[in-house]
């Protein structure tokens, strides 16, 4: 028998085209879809398209989804391609059975059921028993077109009047049972009859990305509560994997608009209406890893959009919990938060579309708005707060699974943390991000080594350890060279390793401007401080160097001193080959094992 229309469209919508055809042929990100040389045919300017659920070529006229594109470019029978499609899925293809074979004329029937309730909750908007549910949609700002466009409508008052409508089509209450739009009763008396799910509220019918009805929700007119409520899960709906306005969004993002989640069905609508077409919801609860796979099927980097106080953080951070180990090159998100008390409905009608442009514009990468995201709420006074600040934003790179990525967000998280001055402290939860310059390879590096020898003039304990890689940096000329050379020449002639005596040891030297620039707070690490404890202080030295000694040179050094340990077994050998094996764990992103295994 055929297999189940639903199984197979989760078998499309967790198959991740673009990587599937990637394993044939070389594909390029080209706007909102990929393109390469044709798999099919030989040609040598490609004409090859990748969109989010099929692929098309314009010089052969190749066409087709995942399950043709191995029936065609493996020679797999329609069996075998969906059986090793849901192997790497995680699916398992359902058996011909007879019962299998009911289930499927039941949905095909639900389908049915739900488009003809959907017919008569706009009928009902439409007649005298649901104009104030219309007067309410229009007070809300929204046009003939776009109540037509998200089949808006309304349920009447219930007692019956669905079931009794619809009979009159071969409709039968046990299939609305079925379809969520009707309930016993009382479920552990079945004589007592059914009550219809929706009365009494506007109808938003929610669809699957195929633009077919699914399920509803229902919001209710006055201070009722709760003020919205959705379907039951049924054959047809889950929660967890639906998104509200997702049929209309694939269309808008294909056209060029931004992927955007926000809360609420009428925020959806709005934003549509206000031309931003690729605003989903979801359905009443918190973001969901399936839901995020079905964005990222159409969008390398959703937006999502939260209101600006405490509840819209918690849900912000909620989100970044949950997209940390989902993460990928090509897979992130962006967070766009709202000022307080605002939502993307109210805020439009209040400003316009320019406002809600503005709260796009400024939306951040995960990478950038993860720090305040961790940071948040916490005194970062002490060494011991900023040490546990420091354990959270490294955990939190670690979740992330592809190695080279969580490395950047480590590095990224880390370099926050040290960018505090001893004027403001590390850099502070909440606030905005400056405006970025055009990046200065070499002003970076010069701050590195700026921090790095700052930490020194500070704490001059250090220097013993390390000595030899400090010596053997290659440092920016100027300052940075004579500073080191004042402070190596100290070393051999101090009987105290003090930072005052350090300092008037420089001054003599002639060096007092320099270190004058070295220890400018602005810009200076938190384990620059004379109160950073000697361990904060040297994790920052290390973090420091081995952003300037770079990983190639890092693994050089890893490798001398592990030839040197095994030769002298020296316990100062040692300690190096651990520090070196930690900084270039560091620069990789916090595994240590790695490190060694390299």
């Amino acid at each position: 028998m055929a297999l189940p229309p639903a199984f197979l469209e989760e078998l499309r919508a967790r198959t991740p085209l673009a990587q599937l055809i990637g394993r044939k042929t070389r594909l390029a990100r080209n706007g909102r879809q990929w393109k390469g040389c044709c798999p099919f045919h030989n040609e040598k300017t490609p004409s090859f398209y990748v969109y989010d659920d099929h692929f098309h070529c314009f010089g052969c006229g190749a066409h087709g989804d995942a399950i043709t594109f191995l029936m065609r470019g493996e020679g797999a029978s329609f069996p075998e391609a969906v059986e090793r499609l849901a192997r790497e899925a995680g699916l398992e293809v359902p058996k011909p059975t007879p019962e299998a074979a009911a289930r499927e004329r039941r949905t095909r029937d639900l389908h049915a059921v739900l488009a003809a309730a959907e017919a008569a909750y706009r009928r009902r908007l439409r007649q005298p028993e649901g104009r104030a549910a219309l007067d309410y949609l229009r007070r809300r700002g929204l046009t003939e077109e776009t109540i037509e466009r998200f089949g808006l409508g309304w349920s009447g008052e219930g007692r019956g009047a669905l079931a009794a409508e619809l009979r009159a089509e071969g409709i039968e209450p046990a299939q609305l049972v079925e379809a969520g739009l009707m309930k016993p009763r009382d479920p552990d008396r079945p004589e007592a009859g059914l009550s219809d799910m929706f009365f009494g509220r506007v109808m938003f019918p929610i669809r699957d990305r195929r633009g077919r009805t699914i399920s509803f929700g229902g919001r209710i007119l006055g201070d009722g509560q709760p003020k919205y409520v959705n379907g039951p899960e049924t054959a047809l709906f889950q929660k967890r994997r639906s998104l509200y306005g997702l049929d209309q969004a694939r269309e808008g993002v294909f056209r060029g608009a931004v992927l955007l989640v926000v809360e609420g069905y009428m925020d959806v609508i709005a934003l549509h209406q206000a031309g931003f077409t690729g605003a989903v919801a979801p359905l009443g609860t918190a973001l969901t890893a399936e839901q995020l796979e079905a964005l990222w099927q159409i969008s390398p980097e959703p937006v999502l959009s939260f209101d600006g106080d405490a509840a819209g953080a918690r849900a912000a951070a909620r989100a970044a919990e949950l997209a940390l180990p989902l993460l990928a090159p090509e897979r992130s998100l962006k967070l766009a938060m709202l000022a307080g008390g605002e939502d993307p409905d109210t805020l439009i009608l209040k400003g316009g579309s320019r406002a809600f442009a503005a709260v796009l514009e400024a939306a951040r990468p995960l990478s950038v708005a993860l720090y305040d995201l961790l940071a948040e709420g916490r005194r970062l006074e002490t060494p011991e707060q900023r040490a546990a600040l420091r354990h959270r934003l490294e955990a939190a790179a670690r979740a992330i699974p592809d190695k080279a990525l969580a490395a950047e967000y480590r590095r990224a998280l880390l370099d926050r943390l040290f960018a505090g001055s001893r004027r403001g402290g590390p850099a502070r939860p909440g606030a905005a991000p400056p405006r970025r310059s055009p990046v200065d390879p070499e002003a970076i590096r010069l701050e590195r080594a700026r921090n790095l020898l700052a930490i020194l003039l500070r704490h001059p304990a250090l220097l013993p350890e390390v000595e030899e890689p400090f010596a053997a940096l290659d440092l920016p000329e100027g300052d940075c060279t004579a500073l080191r050379a004042g402070m190596l020449r100290f070393l051999a002639e101090a009987p105290l390793l003090d930072s005052a005596a350090l300092m008037d040891q420089l001054d003599q030297y002639g060096l007092g401007a320099a270190m004058a620039w070295a220890l400018r707070p602005q810009g200076l690490s938190a384990a620059s401080l004379q109160e950073a404890q000697p361990a904060e202080a040297l994790d920052g030295w290390w973090h420091f160097f081995g952003l300037l000694r770079g990983e190639a040179e890092l693994v050089a050094d890893r490798d001398a001193a592990q030839l040197l340990l095994a030769e002298t077994n020296d316990a100062t050998a040692q300690a190096r080959l651990i520090r070196l094996t930690e900084a270039l764990a560091a620069l990789r992103g916090g595994d240590p094992e790695q490190g060694l295994r390299v």
